[in-house]
C-alpha cells in the first residue's frame, strides 16, 4: 500500500492559508503552520498510535509556538503603545543648547515614544518669536521662559498660558570677556561696553539683578546694549562690540577655546533658582488634551532622573546627535558645568519659592506688570503624578 503523499502549504502564498504574509507576519503564523502541517502528515501515524498521543503532539506543538511568541512581545518598550499610531506633539524651544539637555535625553532615548508621543521640535529663537508661535497655533506645547505667561496674562488674554513642568532651573548665561583675567571682580565691569541680551528676557533680567547685587548700577555705571536680535548676540561679539558679553553654551565654551573670549563667571551661580524654563500651554489646549500633557510630563521626568543618574560623558554621546557641530569634548565639558551648578531640574516641579524668586527678579529689571500667584499660571498636578507613577 502506497503512504499517502505529504503536502505542505506552497511556499509562495497562493490563498488564504499563507502563514507567512503581510497580515500574517511569521511568529503569528507559527502556531497556525505547524499544526497544518501535522495534518497533512498524521495519516502516515495514526495506524499505529494512540488518539491521545496524536492530540498530545498537537498540543505540544501549539505550546512550543507560544513560547516562541511571548518573547518577542515581552521586547516591545513602547509603554504599551505597541501598535498604536503615535500623536503628533509640536514643540516650539526658545533657542538650541545644552542647557536643555534633558529635553534632548528624552528624545534620544525614545522617552516621547514610549508615552506615545510623536515631539516633532522646532527652534523658535526668542522668547517673544515663541510665544508668538504658541498663541497662534503654531506649537501645541513652548519651551521658553516662565516670564512669557506672566506677560500674556498681565495683557488679559481669555486663554492664558500655563506653566506645567520645569527643565532649568537656575540662569544658564555665563560672563564672557574679551580679555583674558586673571583674578575677575564685579568691579571690572564698570566703565565697559556689556552687551547684554534682549530687555524684557529672562537672560537680561537675572544679568541686572546680578549686576545689581554686586553694586553695580546696569544703565549708570556701564554701556549696556540690549537692542541686538537674540540669534546675533555672539556673532556681534566676534565681530568686536563690547568688552564683555552674557552667553548661553556652547557658544560660550567654543568661544574660549577658539580664543575669541573667555568665562569669567556663572549668572546661574549668582542669581539663586528660578523657573528658568518651563514646558507651558494654553489652557485650552490643556483642557482637551489632558493625556498628551500627562504622557509629555512622565517623558519629562524619566529623563530628568536619567541626566540625574549618570555622568557628563553619557549624557553628552546621548545628546550627541542633536550638536553634530559640536566637539564631543565641548558637549560633555558643557554638562558637567551646568550639572555642577545645578542647573538641570530633577523633577517637573515648579514651586512657590522659585515663581516669587521669578517675579522678584522681574520686579528689580522693572519688567513686573504685576505679582501673580502661583496657582493662576502654574498646574503641577501633572508634574506630581509623573513622579507618583
Amino acid at each position: 500500500m502506497m503512504s499517502p503523499s505529504i503536502r505542505l502549504p506552497p511556499s509562495r502564498c497562493a490563498n488564504d492559508r499563507c502563514p507567512f504574509s503581510a497580515d500574517r507576519p511569521f511568529f503569528l503564523g507559527i502556531h497556525t503552520f505547524w499544526p497544518r502541517a501535522y495534518d497533512k502528515v498524521k495519516p502516515r501515524f495514526t495506524a499505529c498510535e494512540p488518539r491521545g498521543l496524536t492530540n498530545m503532539k498537537k498540543w505540544a506543538v501549539w505550546l512550543c509556538s507560544l513560547l516562541l511568541l511571548l518573547p518577542l512581545s515581552a521586547c516591545t518598550n513602547d509603554g504599551g503603545q505597541s501598535g498604536k499610531p503615535l500623536q503628533k506633539v509640536r514643540l516650539a524651544e526658545v533657542t538650541h543648547s545644552i542647557f536643555y539637555a534633558p529635553q534632548y535625553v528624552a528624545l534620544a532615548k525614545g522617552f516621547f515614544k514610549e508615552e506615545g508621543l510623536d515631539v516633532e521640535l522646532t527652534t523658535t529663537w526668542g522668547g517673544d518669536k515663541t510665544m508668538t508661535t504658541l498663541l497662534s497655533g503654531g506649537a501645541d506645547i513652548a519651551l521658553v521662559g516662565s516670564e512669557t505667561s506672566i506677560y500674556v496674562y498681565s495683557q488679559g488674554t481669555a486663554d492664558p498660558v500655563i506653566n506645567f513642568a520645569q527643565l532649568t532651573q537656575t540662569d544658564g548665561t555665563f560672563l564672557v570677556s574679551r580679555k583674558k583675567i586673571g583674578h575677575f571682580t564685579w568691579e571690572m565691569l564698570k566703565g565697559s561696553t556689556f552687551l547684554g541680551q534682549r530687555k524684557g528676557g529672562m537672560p537680561q533680567m537675572v544679568g541686572e539683578f546680578v549686576l545689581k547685587k554686586h553694586g553695580i548700577d546696569p544703565h549708570n555705571d556701564l554701556h549696556l546694549i540690549q537692542n541686538v536680535d537674540f540669534a546675533n548676540i555672539a556673532n556681534a561679539f566676534a565681530s568686536g562690540t563690547g568688552d564683555f558679553v552674557q552667553l548661553f553654551e556652547p557658544t560660550a565654551s567654543i568661544f574660549e577655546q577658539e580664543g575669541k573670549g573667555y568665562i569669567v563667571a556663572s549668572f546661574g551661580t549668582e542669581s539663586g533658582r528660578v523657573p528658568y524654563t518651563s514646558y507651558m500651554a494654553k489652557r485650552s489646549y490643556m483642557n482637551e488634551n489632558k493625556d498628551v500633557i500627562e504622557k509629555f510630563t512622565r517623558a519629562i521626568y524619566k529623563a530628568q532622573q536619567w541626566v540625574e543618574s549618570h555622568s557628563a560623558s553619557e549624557i553628552a554621546k546621548a545628546i550627541q546627535p542633536y550638536f553634530k557641530d559640536t566637539d564631543s569634548a565641548i558637549i560633555e565639558k558643557v554638562v558637567d558645568r551646568y550639572k555642577s551648578q545645578g542647573t538641570y531640574a530633577t523633577d517637573p516641579i515648579l514651586d512657590e519659592e522659585e515663581w516669587n524668586n521669578l517675579q522678584t527678579i522681574m520686579a528689580e529689571a522693572g519688567e513686573l506688570p504685576k505679582r501673580i500667584d502661583l496657582n493662576t499660571l502654574v498646574d503641577s498636578s501633572f508634574a506630581k503624578k509623573a513622579m507618583n507613577k
